[in-house]
């Protein structure tokens, strides 16, 4: 029976490479020069870090730009509210990935009510979506990519 998951994963190697080009055009910068302003990524997380709450602005607009760049989704970033303490500010930005247990019953439910002939479950962090014919589940990627969701979602191991 063809099946496939609906997932929502980063590709930390890509988030690795633009949190690095975030930090070299800071450095390049003018408006940066002689102020002590990075990013550091952590396990599932960006922290930024600078002197002022408007540098953390103009960081979030390099960091959007280098990651819609390296073709990563914006809407997995979950931007907290920034932190100023001692001439220091600081901001926190989640790489949001996999897919939380209300968000997945979320997606079997709007299959359900498309009235698709398919099956859905939710598994652990993804859902399985299974059908009789191919176009069936072509047809549900194809509503779901239409759907405007706040996390991006991907298809993989697509069996025949």
């Amino acid at each position: 029976m063809p099946s496939f998951d609906i997932v929502s994963e980063l590709d930390m190697h890509e988030v690795t490479n633009a949190v690095d080009q975030s930090n070299r055009e800071l450095q390049m910068r003018y408006d940066f020069k002689g102020i002590d302003a990075r990013f550091e990524l952590n396990e599932g997380s960006v922290t930024l870090i600078a002197e002022v709450d408007f540098q953390l602005q103009q960081m979030l607009d390099v960091l959007r730009t280098k990651m819609t760049g390296r073709k990563i989704d914006v809407r997995c970033l979950e931007i907290k509210d920034p932190e100023t303490a001692n001439m220091r500010a600081r901001q926190e930005v989640i790489l949001k990935q996999g897919l939380d247990q209300p968000f997945a019953k979320k997606i079997v439910k709007m299959v359900k009510d498309a009235k698709l002939k398919v099956q859905s479950q939710v598994q652990g962090e993804q859902v399985r979506v299974t059908g009789k014919k191919r176009d069936d589940l072509q047809s549900v990627i194809a509503f779901l990519r239409e759907a405007e969701l706040e996390l991006p979602l991907q298809f993989n191991n697509f069996r025949d």
